[in-house]
């Protein structure tokens, strides 16, 4: 299999595996490629499978990443995706080995990555990372890990920021913190906006337009997570039916 390194001078004429044919989602990414665009000055890559496929991985160091952890000379994860046909055919360790080159090569010390304690949408494989050498370093509830891969034994090891470890927003109703990192928080905002606003409940969206505003959000997962009266509800970007069941258990 063949893969392609995305870059300013061929992004626009290719595609990013998200959102394949939707014709719904082509503002959301266009936004994506602008935002990936600007992210390569800090170093960001974005390697894929040269098909029309959800084979990705997209990193960069993690000073620069638009998370809340801190991770001083780590390469960050920002996704690594496989799916349908193409699992389980070496691709994610492909694209994982391709990550930790880059890194050795930059003279880091690691990579880290977010996962889940569980299986969960949009949350990477916790299993598959384990299986890969990466190793628990801190926790935030409800749900989240940051793991590290690390070759450097005294390197000090990755940690979520403080203001993460409360979740809490002084906000009443529904509250949304999110990038355009990803084209389905992006294109599915207005629904969930519309909705909310018919159950009778207040709405709000933070769009986290800085490295500095992401990295000092209360949210982890700031490409997308929703708050409920100022408490962490969910990271997951939902349709507008699930979104509605969810909100009907709320009230």
């Amino acid at each position: 299999m063949e893969y392609i390194e995305l870059k300013k001078e061929n992004i626009d004429d290719n595609h990013i595996c998200c959102a394949l044919g939707a014709k719904q989602y082509e503002g959301a990414v266009n936004e994506k490629k602008s935002w990936l665009k600007d992210r390569m000055a800090d170093g960001l890559v974005f390697y894929r499978l040269n098909e029309r496929a959800k084979v990705f991985i997209e990193y960069l160091p993690a000073e620069k990443a638009w998370v809340p952890i801190s991770a001083p000379n780590f390469m960050f994860i920002n996704c690594l995706w496989v799916s349908g046909r193409y699992k389980n055919n070496g691709h994610a360790k492909h694209l994982l080995d391709k990550c930790a080159a880059d890194a050795k090569a930059r003279g880091m010390d690691g990579i880290v990555h977010i996962v889940g304690k569980k299986k969960l949408p949009y949350l990477s494989d916790k299993q598959f990372f384990e299986h890969m050498g990466f190793t628990l370093q801190d926790e935030a509830e409800p749900y989240f890990q940051l793991m590290s891969l690390t070759w450097n034994e005294h390197a000090a090891p990755p940690v979520f920021k403080k203001q993460v470890k409360s979740y809490f927003v002084n906000d009443e109703g529904i509250t949304i913190f999110y990038t355009a990192q990803c084209p389905f928080a992006v294109g599915v905002l207005e629904d969930l906006k519309k909705l909310t606003e018919k159950k009778g409940l207040h709405f709000q969206a933070h769009r986290l337009s800085s490295k500095e505003k992401a990295q000092t959000s209360p949210a982890i997962w700031t490409t997308f997570s929703v708050f409920y009266n100022g408490e962490f509800l969910t990271h997951e970007i939902m349709s507008v039916n699930k979104f509605e069941k969810l909100l009907n258990k709320l009230n």
